[in-house]
């Protein structure tokens, strides 16, 4: 068995750490990401439901799985299109 000196033990111990942080600060950023696009389905939801009645389920899963580029663009067309199929439309 090799002998690991104090220097080794706390830079691994060192290493160990902030690999730890690392990991906290991407589990965080990946939360708030999360926390944003789910935030955005749900403004746009409502904006739908209001504008065209209840929404299909077919509607809702779309808005929950959908990139910030799809949210974004399905956003600028609520107000002006004449259909739900019309938002979600590739235009």
């Amino acid at each position: 068995m090799r002998y690991v000196t104090s220097v080794e033990r706390l830079a691994t111990e060192r290493g160990r750490k902030q690999g730890i942080q690392q990991g906290i600060e991407q589990g965080i950023e990946q939360g708030e990401i999360k926390g944003k696009l789910e935030g955005e389905a749900l403004v746009i939801e409502r904006l739908l439901t209001k504008r065209f009645g209840p929404l299909p389920d077919s509607a809702r899963a779309r808005l929950h799985t959908a990139t910030t580029d799809q949210l974004e663009s399905w956003v600028d067309r609520v107000l002006d299109a004449p259909s739900l199929d019309a938002v979600f439309g590739d235009h």
